[in-house]
């Protein structure tokens, strides 16, 4: 049985999203259905001794069953429970210090999922050839739904939409001429996450853009600009036209679906809407040669923080940037002098294994000499530097840092 104590607890913290914070109605919905979760754990124990209860929370949602008979919950599903349950217990000892003083903060940092070694879905992404393979797959002229699910997926790669942004956006929002995307949820109704506005950009990838273009100017001439741009198509006898039907309010589940049958006409293992907008980030993060760049990639993401960026995305760009690999080879850069102690001074909690990679790109190392910052056309050479900690880094700057 719930604690009654701790439902209130929860509905006070639920009242502070929408009320202080400012989380839509929909977000805030979403946050009590990962709390319940939370509320079943605790049982009838205060959450003010949760550090008492066994098994632990991260545990006990390890356990939990999945949907249609699968074993456990997707990966991505326990990740934002047990983040959203450290997010309370914040809150709870900001709010509550005397009701929370057992909580402690060293307790609260211990709300994350261990690494099982097969937590695959986390790593994955759609590569950019699996994205030309997709965008490049001959579809019959009487096929429209495989066409528009063709032209989607193209979209989400260059866009880096989420699914519920991407189905629910008007033909209007995207202007390809400027290759903008106008993600305005009061404005356009575009269902963006927390109900963000933004204007974001789509990747210059040409062999995409085509794809994308040609159904652009399709869906223009036969719909108004009101209407979806992943327009619900009608099957009737075999016959496929565009329909103007308001569309369900699972049009983001439909979209999956659409996508797994174009992974299967490709002969391609099947990956999620989500998926292609981790393949957004990559693409751009590995082409990032500046921190400007860096950031543009972030705010294009629409993401609050650039912490949050790296966070997410750090271990996906530091896979594809192994050295020795082929393909990924240190590119060479051009670009102004980089001032470490700047970027420490800007950036102090940065994932520095890859950051590091990212802002000093012009780095020259010789492990006799200390490290010189370049200038035009000089080549990453991180990988010589333990760069884990920036306080090695530091040292390397004390030590004497050159400029060319």
């Amino acid at each position: 049985m719930v604690n009654r104590n701790n439902y209130l607890w929860v509905k006070n913290f639920l009242r502070y999203l929408e009320e202080i914070i400012g989380l839509s109605e929909k977000s805030v919905s979403r946050y009590w259905f990962h709390l319940r979760h939370l509320l079943v754990w605790a049982d009838e124990t205060l959450l003010t001794d949760a550090s008492r209860i066994r098994p632990v929370f991260q545990a006990y949602v390890m356990d939990l069953p999945g949907k249609s008979g699968r074993a456990r919950l997707a990966d991505e599903r326990q990740s934002r429970i047990v983040e959203t349950a450290k997010r309370f217990f914040e809150w709870a000892k900001i709010h509550s210090p005397d009701d929370f003083r057992k909580i402690t903060p060293a307790w609260i940092d211990t709300l994350r999922l261990r690494k099982t070694g097969d937590n695959k879905s986390e790593h994955e992404f759609v590569t950019l050839d699996e994205i030309q393979q997709l965008v490049n797959l001959q579809i019959p002229s009487n096929n429209l739904a495989l066409q528009r699910d063709r032209a989607a997926a193209g979209m989400l790669f260059l866009s880096g939409m989420r699914a519920s942004a991407f189905s629910s956006a008007p033909i209007k929002a995207f202007d390809l001429e400027k290759g903008c995307v106008y993600q305005w949820p009061k404005e356009l109704g575009v269902d963006t996450k927390n109900g963000k506005k933004a204007t974001t950009y789509l990747l210059p990838i040409p062999e995409l853009g085509k794809v994308v273009e040609e159904w652009d100017r399709y869906v223009r001439s036969a719909l108004p600009l009101t209407s979806l741009w992943y327009a619900p198509i009608k099957n009737e006898w075999g016959e496929h036209e565009l329909s103007m039907d308001e569309p369900g309010k699972n049009r983001n589940l439909a979209l999956n679906k659409r996508l797994r049958l174009l992974f299967q006409a490709a002969g391609l293992e099947y990956k999620s809407a989500h998926k292609f907008r981790h393949g957004h980030a990559v693409y751009g993060l590995q082409h990032a040669q500046t921190m400007a760049d860096y950031k543009a990639v972030s705010m294009n993401l629409m993401h609050e923080d650039i912490r949050t960026t790296d966070g997410i995305y750090a271990c996906l760009v530091k896979m594809r940037l192994r050295p020795g690999l082929p393909g990924c080879n240190p590119p060479r850069v051009s670009g102004p002098a980089i001032s470490l102690k700047s970027i420490f001074e800007i950036y102090p909690m940065m994932n520095w294994p890859l950051q590091c990679k990212l802002l000093l790109s012009d780095l020259q190392y010789d492990k006799s000499e200390p490290p010189v910052i370049g200038g035009t056309g000089s080549t990453m050479c991180i990988c010589d530097i333990d760069i884990c900690d920036p306080r090695v880094v530091l040292h390397h700057v004390q030590a004497g840092v050159t400029q060319k």
